[in-house]
């Protein structure tokens, strides 16, 4: 039931941790865009684990199969679903989760709603299902690069810790966020951050941060009153966010 995103343009993600692959349905997408697996690879390596010592240690290639609403290398306007096959899956690894409850974790809650829970990682709470948002993301960067040609979004890491990237978000550049593992803003100041969470890692801690988003050329009149605002559909894309 509350697995879709969006009003016109759906995004329905799908999939478990130590299962099989995850995915996405995309509904809304218009006809007649270009659109291949290549369109959308470099947005899911992008977040793909195992690129740094400061991300997750499993090892996946992420690699997407277009299953359905693509012909010919255009979209046809109906359900584009796509999928990413887990490839280092290891359920064993959680055996233990089977009869325990991680503390601050979603196992309790979903045993107690559902009567049962995928105790193999974290099922659909898992970080893996940011993989249906990024395809759907990137599907969404195709239609918009065509339709709305001036519109442009990067994000990028404004703080780690107590440490603040001092930069006016109107001077950051893509290129600049994307030659750096922290995504910094400044890639001169990365390595020290980068030292920073090795640090906070090895003593068995993490870190709170900030992420940044600056869209330009957004077109006007996006959203309804009042509770379909375009800050109340950005507020509840990031706050269901995984932790």
């Amino acid at each position: 039931m509350g697995n879709t995103f969006g009003h016109m343009y759906r995004v329905t993600t799908w999939g478990e941790s130590h299962g099989g692959g995850v995915g996405a349905v995309i509904d809304g997408c218009p006809p007649q865009i270009a659109l291949s697996e290549k369109d959308l690879q470099p947005d899911l390596d992008r977040r793909r684990p195992g690129q740094s010592k400061i991300v997750t240690p499993r090892k996946e290639l992420d690699r997407c199969e277009i299953l359905s609403g693509v012909f010919g290398g255009k979209t046809l306007g109906t359900p584009i679903s796509v999928w990413v096959k887990n490839q280092d899956a290891r359920p064993e690894a959680y055996r233990e989760m089977e009869t325990l409850y991680r503390p601050s974790h979603a196992d309790y809650t979903y045993h107690a709603k559902y009567g049962i829970r995928n105790w193999q990682g974290g099922g659909r709470t898992s970080a893996r299902e940011t993989i249906g948002r990024v395809i759907g993301g990137s599907i969404s960067k195709k239609m918009f690069g065509q339709l709305v040609p001036r519109l442009s979004v990067t994000a990028f890491v404004r703080q780690v810790g107590s440490v603040v990237a001092r930069i006016d978000a109107s001077r950051v550049e893509a290129k600049e966020v994307e030659s750096n593992p922290v995504r910094w803003p400044e890639a001169k100041e990365a390595g020290q951050l980068v030292r920073l969470i090795e640090r906070v890692r090895s003593e068995g801690d993490s870190l709170g941060g900030v992420v940044e988003c600056v869209v330009r050329g957004c077109p006007v009149g996006l959203g309804e009153p009042v509770f379909d605002r375009l800050e109340a559909d950005l507020a509840k894309a990031v706050m269901s966010l995984p932790a």
